[in-house]
């Protein structure tokens, strides 16, 4: 299975820190954001990443990036979105990457705290269809939400003002071939924009998508608070590590 991270979108809502650079080249914490998704698809078991990217900076992810090394890789893959369609139509580049199989798409800037290989796994032995990952939050109006219906997603509805469940659509998404086919009979939403909340949906109205809850922490860095929580969170989390590793020594006895 492959990889794509969409790291494209002007970062408008981070304006002016986006007015020299892109969104998914800021740090959160000690690394730049776009190093968390390619981890979290590298611990997944994927090898083969393409990098989706766009605006006047999209140079600066090859002279960070280089060819994967610092993620023992052997190669990365980009390409460019012009403009700003939506997450839909930045998806929509990658179909001679993926090449007629299966992949993972995750948002360049979704953080999460646990590995997905798991959810990587059991969509590797699904015969077709979408997998997505849902995180119940406290705060499902801000987020594309599932209504579920036993073990099956009925429909995804977004940002609805009384969410019909508190399991959000957390960024990471993972397709079969036929997701291209999907997004060629999309319209414009009102944003004049491809929603990938319609592919999804798409899916499920054929009844081939399933879902997996993502364990641990999960956030997005896309706004001035999300990128001051994704940072805190990361760095938690790396002290907490350190503490499990390098206990402290019990003071002497007097």
């Amino acid at each position: 299975m492959k990889g794509v991270v969409l790291a494209g979108g002007s970062g408008s809502r981070l304006y002016p820190l986006t007015k020299i650079t892109n969104k998914h080249l800021l740090p959160i914490y000690d690394k730049p954001m776009i190093y968390y998704p390619i981890q979290t698809l590298v611990d997944a078991g994927i090898d083969d990443i393409l990098i989706v990217t766009g605006g006047k900076n999209a140079g600066d992810f090859l002279r960070l990036l280089a060819n994967g090394k610092e993620f023992g890789l052997s190669h990365l893959n980009f390409t460019y979105q012009e403009g700003e369609g939506g997450i839909a139509d930045a998806l929509a580049l990658a179909e001679h990457f993926a090449d007629g199989g299966k992949f993972c798409v995750i948002l360049g800037d979704n953080i999460v705290e646990r590995n997905i290989r798991g959810a990587a796994d059991e969509f590797r032995a699904q015969d077709r269809g979408a997998r997505i990952l849902l995180k119940q939050v406290p705060d499902a109006e801000r987020f594309g939400v599932a209504e579920i219906r036993g073990d099956r997603i009925i429909g995804i509805e977004e940002k609805p003002a009384r969410p019909k469940s508190n399991y959000a659509v957390t960024g990471i998404y993972m397709y079969d071939a036929t997701v291209f086919e999907k997004i060629r009979t999309l319209v414009p939403s009102a944003r004049n924009e491809l929603e990938i909340t319609d592919v999804n949906n798409a899916y499920i109205r054929e009844g081939s998508m399933t879902f997996s809850n993502l364990e641990g922490w999960w956030t997005d860095a896309g706004t001035f608070d999300s990128l001051l929580r994704a940072t805190n969170l990361v760095a938690k989390t790396r002290h907490s590590d350190a503490a499990m590793e390098f206990p402290e020594a019990p003071a002497p006895a007097r």
